[in-house]
């Protein structure tokens, strides 16, 4: 127990909690986008579910760590490349998320400004609860993996990362909501959000193929298109009053 609030400790904790938060945004946001085809009054049910998922799932993973590293031994050899069960997961989890984003964002485009498509898009609360634990699974597969490299040096990790794992997802559940609601009011986010999981998705199938692209090019990324986007938002409005008072 002393050994938890040891400054080393400490220090993991906050690196290992801040990382989570990193990771848990691509959950949210993917879960942003499932919520959003369902009735209004299962939304909120939906979000808060499909976080509770995220973290039974990585908590899970964290206490079977044995075979979590078992997962790193490979498998099978391709053109003298090893491939491992996490090689599989990731591959696997980043062509999915690469299939839902690019049939998301077909239907959004194809039939922008169809009064049939919100009610052709609605789908059930089982199936996006299904979507959303299988991308939990990837996306905890890999925080864990990163997770135990990070805490390497203490004698018991195991309590340091369900910390982790608890803060992340308590702040993910404060912040979740007003995130789900900013995106399903602006259409144009959505778009970029679902551009965002198209990246991602390249990330893991890249990764699954032995291919290291730093997470830190990838966010930064996605946090100046993101950037950039707000400040367009915000530059439109002066304009929209104007005309208005204009009229």
């Amino acid at each position: 127990m002393m050994e938890f609030f040891s400054p080393e400790a400490m220090i993991a904790l906050f690196t290992l909690t801040s990382l989570e938060i990193v990771l848990g945004i691509d959950n949210v946001i993917f879960i942003a986008i499932l919520a959003g085809k369902l009735p209004e009054s299962q939304r909120d049910y939906a979000r808060k579910f499909g976080l509770t998922l995220a973290v039974l799932s990585r908590a899970v993973l964290v206490l079977a760590i044995g075979f979590v590293m078992q997962l790193n031994q490979p498998l099978f050899t391709v053109f003298g490349t090893g491939f491992s069960g996490k090689d599989l997961i990731l591959v696997l989890g980043g062509l999915f998320l690469l299939g839902k984003a690019t049939y998301e964002i077909h239907r959004k485009i194809e039939h922008a400004g169809d009064p049939e498509m919100k009610t052709s898009g609605v789908t059930t609360l089982k199936a996006v609860l299904t979507q959303v634990l299988i991308v939990d699974i990837v996306f905890s597969l890999d925080s864990v993996i990163t997770a135990v490299g990070m805490t390497e040096g203490l004698k018991n990790p195991i309590p340091i990362m369900i910390a982790a794992i608890m803060i992340s997802v308590a702040v993910m559940l404060v912040f979740s909501k007003a995130i789900v609601s900013f995106i399903e009011s602006h259409p144009a986010l959505k778009i970029l959000a679902l551009s965002f999981l198209l990246l991602i998705g390249t990330l893991l199938v890249a990764e699954g193929f032995h291919q290291k692209i730093p997470k830190g090019y990838v966010y930064f990324a996605m946090a100046f298109c993101l950037g950039v986007e707000l400040l367009q938002m915000k530059s439109s409005k002066p304009v929209g009053n104007q005309v208005k008072k204009s009229q």
